[in-house]
C-alpha cells in the first residue's frame, strides 16, 4: 500500500506509477492511499488504471498537517484500510507520508519501506523532529541516488544502514528519441514550479541567451516565474502540468536543470532518453547521471550568467549537441532503464517483508 500525501504531480508521484503498474517486474501488486486538495493527483493514479484509495478532499498547511499526523481520525482510516486490502508492507513516500504512514503500519502490525526522494525533511527544523521519529520506526529505505544515500550517512547514519539505492528508472519505449521540426534554438525546464528548483535561472538565462523557453509544471511560483519572464524580455512558453511532456520535450533541443542539490531527477533522465542533452547545476545527484561534456553540461555557479553561457555554447556547436544526445540515450538504456528500478524494488519490498 503506497501512501500518499501531498497536493502536487511530481517525479515522486510520477515514479509511483511506474512503479504501481508493473507488478510482473516488482513482484508485488499495488494499491495507493491518497490524501490530497488536488483532485488531478487523484486522476493521476486512476488514470493509470491502478486501484485508489482517496481519503476525499482534506487540507494542505502546518496545521492540517499536525492533525492528520497526531491526531486519531486519519491513522485509523490507514490503518483500516492496510488490514481490510490485506497489504504486506505499506510504502511511504514524501515528508507529508511520513509520521502517518508509520503511525498506520504499527497499529495495522506491517512493515514499512520508505523511499527518500529528496533529504531536506532532515535539516529543514519544521521537519526534522516528525521525520527523524517516522525514521526510527522504519524497517527499510530506498534511496534514489547515491547523493541521497551520502547525505544519509551523514545526518542519518541508522537510516543509512537500512537503506539501499535505487536510482529512478525510465520507460526507455516510452521515452523515445524523435526527431524535430526545424525551429530556432528552444530550451525547456521541467519540474514543480517550487522555490527551491530556482526556475527564475533559466527564465533569465533564456533571455540573456535569446532563446525560446518552453515551463513544464506548475507550483506556487509559476505566478512570479511569468511576470519575471515578461520584465527581463524572456520568449518563455508557460504549459503548465501535463500527463505526457514528450511532445514538448522533443521539440527543444536542451533540458535545463536549475536545482539547488537535486536529489536525481526524474525529468532530466527523461530528456536524456529522448537524446535530449541537459545543461544542470553540478549538484546533489545531477553528476551521477549527466556526464559533463559527454551527455549534457554541468553548470558551478548558480547564476542565469552561467547558465547562459552553456546555452549558447550548445547553440552554437549542433554537431556536438547530437554527438551528446546519442551518448544520453545510450546512458539512459544502459543504467536507468525502468526494469532496473523494478528490480530493485522488488529486492527492498522482499527485504523489508523479511525485516525482523
Amino acid at each position: 500500500m503506497h501512501v500518499v500525501v501531498g497536493g502536487d504531480i511530481g517525479g515522486a508521484e510520477r515514479l509511483i506509477v511506474e512503479l504501481a503498474t508493473r507488478p510482473d517486474l516488482t513482484g508485488a501488486d499495488h494499491e495507493i492511499a491518497v490524501l490530497t486538495p488536488n483532485r488531478a493527483l487523484v486522476a493521476h493514479f486512476a488514470g493509470a488504471g491502478l486501484v485508489v484509495h482517496d481519503r476525499g478532499p482534506v487540507r494542505e498547511n502546518p496545521f492540517a498537517y499536525l492533525w492528520r499526523s497526531l491526531g486519531p481520525a486519519d491513522t485509523a482510516w490507514l490503518a483500516r484500510l492496510v488490514e481490510a486490502r490485506a497489504a504486506d508492507l505499506v510504502h511511504t513516500h514524501t515528508f507529508g507520508s511520513h509520521v502517518l504512514g508509520t503511525r498506520a503500519a504499527r497499529r495495522s502490525r506491517r512493515p514499512q519501506l520508505r523511499t527518500e526522494h529528496h533529504v531536506m525533511h532532515y535539516s529543514d527544523p519544521s521537519s526534522s523532529l516528525f521525520t527523524r521519529w517516522a525514521a526510527a520506526r522504519t524497517e527499510r529505505f530506498v534511496a534514489v541516488s547515491d547523493y541521497v544515500l551520502r547525505v544519509l550517512e551523514r545526518e542519518a547514519p541508522a537510516v543509512a544502514v537500512r537503506a539501499a539505492v535505487v536510482r529512478n528508472g525510465v520507460d526507455t519505449a516510452y521515452f523515445a528519441p524523435r526527431e524535430a521540426d526545424e525551429h530556432a534554438f528552444r530550451v525547456a525546464v521541467v519540474c514543480r514550479l517550487t522555490a527551491w528548483k530556482r526556475v527564475h535561472l533559466a527564465v533569465e538565462a533564456a533571455a540573456i541567451a535569446d532563446v525560446e523557453l518552453v515551463v513544464l509544471g506548475d507550483g506556487e511560483e509559476r505566478g512570479r516565474l511569468e511576470a519575471l519572464a515578461s520584465r527581463v524580455g524572456t520568449r518563455a512558453r508557460f504549459v503548465g502540468h501535463v500527463a505526457d511532456p514528450r511532445p514538448y520535450i522533443a521539440e527543444c533541443d536542451v533540458v535545463l536543470s536549475t536545482s539547488d542539490r537535486e536529489p536525481l531527477g526524474l525529468s532530466v533522465l527523461e530528456a536524456l532518453a529522448m537524446r535530449r542533452p541537459v545543461i544542470a547545476f553540478a549538484g546533489g545527484g545531477i553528476p551521477e547521471i549527466v556526464r559533463d561534456g559527454a551527455t549534457g553540461v554541468l553548470v558551478d555557479a548558480p547564476s542565469a550568467g552561467a547558465f547562459a553561457a552553456a546555452i549558447a555554447r550548445l547553440r552554437d556547436d549542433r554537431p556536438k549537441l547530437a554527438r551528446m544526445g546519442s551518448a544520453a540515450r545510450d546512458f539512459v538504456v544502459e543504467h536507468c532503464a525502468i526494469d532496473r528500478m523494478c528490480t530493485g524494488y522488488a529486492a527492498a519490498y522482499d527485504a523489508t517483508a523479511q525485516a525482523p
